[in-house]
Protein backbone atom coordinates (compact mmCIF):
# COMPACT_ATOMS: atom_id res chain seq x y z
CA UNK A 1 0.00 0.00 0.00
CA UNK A 2 3.15 2.67 0.95
CA UNK A 3 3.93 2.20 -2.87
CA UNK A 4 0.48 2.87 -4.11
CA UNK A 5 0.30 6.02 -2.21
CA UNK A 6 3.55 7.52 -2.99
CA UNK A 7 2.43 6.99 -6.47
CA UNK A 8 -0.64 8.37 -6.16
CA UNK A 9 0.61 11.32 -4.37
CA UNK A 10 3.57 11.83 -7.74
CA UNK A 11 -0.17 11.31 -9.62
CA UNK A 12 -2.14 14.18 -8.30
CA UNK A 13 1.01 16.72 -8.19
CA UNK A 14 1.24 16.04 -11.87
CA UNK A 15 -2.67 16.65 -11.97
CA UNK A 16 -2.27 19.87 -10.22
CA UNK A 17 0.69 20.82 -12.58
CA UNK A 18 -2.05 19.74 -16.21
CA UNK A 19 -4.74 22.01 -13.89
CA UNK A 20 -1.96 24.95 -13.23
CA UNK A 21 -0.88 25.16 -17.30
CA UNK A 22 -4.83 24.79 -18.59
CA UNK A 23 -5.42 27.89 -16.23
CA UNK A 24 -2.12 29.88 -17.99
CA UNK A 25 -3.05 28.62 -21.37
CA UNK A 26 -6.87 30.05 -20.83
CA UNK A 27 -5.57 33.28 -19.06
CA UNK A 28 -2.78 33.84 -22.19
CA UNK A 29 -6.02 33.23 -24.38
CA UNK A 30 -8.81 35.48 -22.71
CA UNK A 31 -6.56 38.26 -22.88
CA UNK A 32 -6.36 38.10 -26.66
CA UNK A 33 -2.21 38.83 -26.65
CA UNK A 34 -1.12 35.33 -28.13
CA UNK A 35 2.06 35.86 -28.32
CA UNK A 36 2.64 33.10 -25.71
CA UNK A 37 -0.15 30.48 -26.65
CA UNK A 38 2.32 28.32 -28.38
CA UNK A 39 4.54 27.86 -25.06
CA UNK A 40 1.51 27.44 -23.34
CA UNK A 41 -0.03 24.75 -25.11
CA UNK A 42 3.39 23.22 -25.21
CA UNK A 43 3.31 22.79 -21.56
CA UNK A 44 -0.29 21.56 -21.27
CA UNK A 45 0.76 18.91 -23.69
CA UNK A 46 4.06 17.96 -21.70
CA UNK A 47 1.62 18.31 -18.70
CA UNK A 48 -0.90 15.76 -19.99
CA UNK A 49 2.15 13.28 -21.46
CA UNK A 50 3.44 13.28 -17.82
CA UNK A 51 0.06 12.44 -16.80
CA UNK A 52 -0.25 10.13 -19.08
CA UNK A 53 3.25 7.87 -18.75
CA UNK A 54 2.51 7.83 -14.83
CA UNK A 55 -0.74 5.90 -15.39
CA UNK A 56 1.38 2.89 -16.29
CA UNK A 57 3.34 3.22 -12.63
CA UNK A 58 0.16 3.99 -10.85
CA UNK A 59 -1.50 0.71 -13.18
CA UNK A 60 1.61 -1.67 -11.72
CA UNK A 61 1.10 0.19 -8.00
CA UNK A 62 -2.42 -0.67 -7.70
CA UNK A 63 -1.55 -4.29 -9.13
CA UNK A 64 0.96 -5.41 -6.90
CA UNK A 65 -1.38 -3.57 -3.78
CA UNK A 66 -4.62 -5.54 -5.22
CA UNK A 67 -2.78 -8.62 -4.76
CA UNK A 68 -0.72 -8.24 -1.51
CA UNK A 69 -5.26 -7.65 -0.25
CA UNK A 70 -6.12 -10.89 -1.50
CA UNK A 71 -7.96 -8.67 -4.96
CA UNK A 72 -7.69 -9.60 -8.31
CA UNK A 73 -4.85 -7.93 -10.28
CA UNK A 74 -7.00 -5.29 -11.98
CA UNK A 75 -9.04 -4.28 -8.70
CA UNK A 76 -10.20 -0.67 -8.88
CA UNK A 77 -9.66 2.08 -6.22
CA UNK A 78 -12.51 1.82 -4.69
CA UNK A 79 -12.02 -1.95 -4.07
CA UNK A 80 -8.84 -1.54 -2.12
CA UNK A 81 -10.52 1.04 -0.14
CA UNK A 82 -12.95 -1.49 1.10
CA UNK A 83 -10.64 -4.29 2.30
CA UNK A 84 -8.22 -1.41 3.07
CA UNK A 85 -7.17 -1.13 7.37
CA UNK A 86 -6.44 2.15 8.49
CA UNK A 87 -4.50 4.59 7.89
CA UNK A 88 -4.54 3.16 4.45
CA UNK A 89 -8.05 3.29 3.93
CA UNK A 90 -8.47 7.22 4.60
CA UNK A 91 -5.31 7.79 2.66
CA UNK A 92 -6.83 6.06 -0.19
CA UNK A 93 -10.35 7.32 0.25
CA UNK A 94 -8.46 11.22 0.26
CA UNK A 95 -6.22 10.49 -2.79
CA UNK A 96 -9.91 9.35 -4.78
CA UNK A 97 -11.66 12.13 -3.40
CA UNK A 98 -9.12 14.76 -5.13
CA UNK A 99 -8.70 12.98 -8.17
CA UNK A 100 -12.34 13.43 -8.56
CA UNK A 101 -12.38 16.70 -8.07
CA UNK A 102 -8.94 17.55 -9.97
CA UNK A 103 -10.57 15.75 -13.02
CA UNK A 104 -13.40 17.92 -12.77
CA UNK A 105 -11.37 21.02 -12.81
CA UNK A 106 -9.54 19.78 -15.45
CA UNK A 107 -12.09 18.64 -17.79
CA UNK A 108 -14.09 22.45 -16.91
CA UNK A 109 -10.84 24.09 -17.73
CA UNK A 110 -10.12 22.37 -20.95
CA UNK A 111 -13.47 23.04 -21.86
CA UNK A 112 -13.65 26.54 -21.69
CA UNK A 113 -10.38 26.45 -23.58
CA UNK A 114 -11.52 24.86 -26.63
CA UNK A 115 -14.64 27.19 -26.48
CA UNK A 116 -11.57 30.05 -26.61
CA UNK A 117 -9.79 28.44 -29.33
CA UNK A 118 -13.00 27.90 -31.16
CA UNK A 119 -14.14 31.48 -30.91
CA UNK A 120 -10.14 32.22 -32.13
CA UNK A 121 -10.72 30.54 -35.10
CA UNK A 122 -13.96 31.70 -36.03
CA UNK A 123 -12.83 35.63 -35.55
CA UNK A 124 -9.95 34.15 -37.65
CA UNK A 125 -11.88 33.09 -40.44
CA UNK A 126 -14.28 36.03 -40.27
CA UNK A 127 -11.42 37.82 -40.77
CA UNK A 128 -9.69 36.05 -43.38
CA UNK A 129 -13.34 36.27 -45.51
CA UNK A 130 -13.30 40.02 -44.99
CA UNK A 131 -9.72 40.83 -46.71
CA UNK A 132 -10.02 38.18 -49.01
CA UNK A 133 -12.14 40.14 -51.84
CA UNK A 134 -12.84 37.17 -54.42
CA UNK A 135 -14.15 35.15 -51.50
CA UNK A 136 -18.00 33.99 -51.85
CA UNK A 137 -20.81 34.01 -49.16
CA UNK A 138 -23.98 31.97 -49.12
CA UNK A 139 -27.48 33.93 -48.79
CA UNK A 140 -30.37 32.97 -46.86
CA UNK A 141 -31.74 30.75 -49.41
CA UNK A 142 -28.31 28.89 -49.72
CA UNK A 143 -27.15 30.28 -53.25
CA UNK A 144 -23.82 31.77 -53.20
CA UNK A 145 -23.25 35.81 -53.04
CA UNK A 146 -20.27 37.03 -54.24
CA UNK A 147 -20.99 40.59 -52.23
CA UNK A 148 -20.18 43.85 -53.87
CA UNK A 149 -16.49 44.06 -54.99
CA UNK A 150 -14.81 46.46 -52.38
CA UNK A 151 -11.23 47.79 -51.97
CA UNK A 152 -9.57 46.23 -48.78
CA UNK A 153 -6.14 47.46 -46.70
CA UNK A 154 -5.17 44.94 -44.78
CA UNK A 155 -2.20 46.07 -41.90
CA UNK A 156 1.00 43.65 -42.30
CA UNK A 157 2.25 44.80 -39.40
CA UNK A 158 0.11 42.21 -37.49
Amino acid sequence: MEKLTWVLWQERELLETLLYRLEVEELVMSTGRTRWLGNAARDVDEAAAAVREFEVLRAVAASAAAEAAGLESNAGLGELIAVAAEPWRGILTEHRDNFLSLTDEIARVAQTNRALIVSGLRATQDTLLGVDRSAATYTAAGAVDHGETRSAVLDRSL
